[in-house]
């Protein structure tokens, strides 16, 4: 299922489609696919070139890790994201390694990463679902998560399954249309507010 973006402006195809379902199809993703999706993120950029991020993945195949991340997962996420067939979780790290300064930046920098991510799952017919509902203190728990260091999103990644198929919750959310402010509500010129 496609749900393309109803864009005020011409913008790529696979950003006009890209869109986050809870129903996923019962199909694995190939290694290969989640090497280069892992690829791309590692590709993007960051300040200093720092790269502050870090992911913890499993598989639906690997019963006990993935059983193991699901459950760093709020309950309500956990519902629909145990069908996924990957889970992973989305670690910044949060002072330069140069210096051990504070790196304002590191969560947009793994943002970035993340949007790399999603952007090649998207141009290879996979979806992704980012979540904030997460259990950080039992991720740094379950996975040694260093100090210094915060689990900040759980990521979801598999191919979009038949909205027919899924409970009626996640049915009429996959169906929902997509909705987003107009560029005037955020994109502002001379002062805030102001539209450009």
């Amino acid at each position: 299922m496609i749900k393309h973006a109803k864009t005020e402006h011409p913008i790529q195809d696979f950003v006009a489609k890209r869109w986050s379902p809870y129903g996923f199809a019962v199909r694995d993703v190939s290694e290969a696919d989640l090497r280069s999706l892992f690829e791309a993120a590692r590709w993007a950029a960051s300040s200093f070139n720092e790269q502050p991020w870090n992911y913890i993945i499993a598989t639906r195949a690997q019963e006990t890790e993935f059983a193991r991340l699901l459950s760093c997962l709020v309950e309500a996420n956990q519902s629909w994201a145990k069908a996924a067939p990957v889970l992973a979780l989305g670690v910044a790290t949060l002072h330069f390694k140069r210096n051990n300064k504070p790196n304002r930046v590191a969560i947009h920098d793994l943002g970035l990463a993340t949007g790399n991510l999603v952007a090649e799952a998207t141009a290879r017919g996979l979806w992704v679902h980012q979540m904030a509902g997460i259990l950080r203190e039992r991720a740094r728990e379950i996975y040694a998560i260093p100090a210094g260091s915060e689990a900040v999103t759980a990521i979801a990644i598999g191919y979009a399954g038949d909205p027919e198929a899924f409970p009626e919750e996640i049915r009429e959310r996959d169906l929902a249309p997509r909705e987003r402010k107009p560029q005037r509500d955020f994109v502002f010129g001379a002062s805030w507010g102001d539209p450009f």
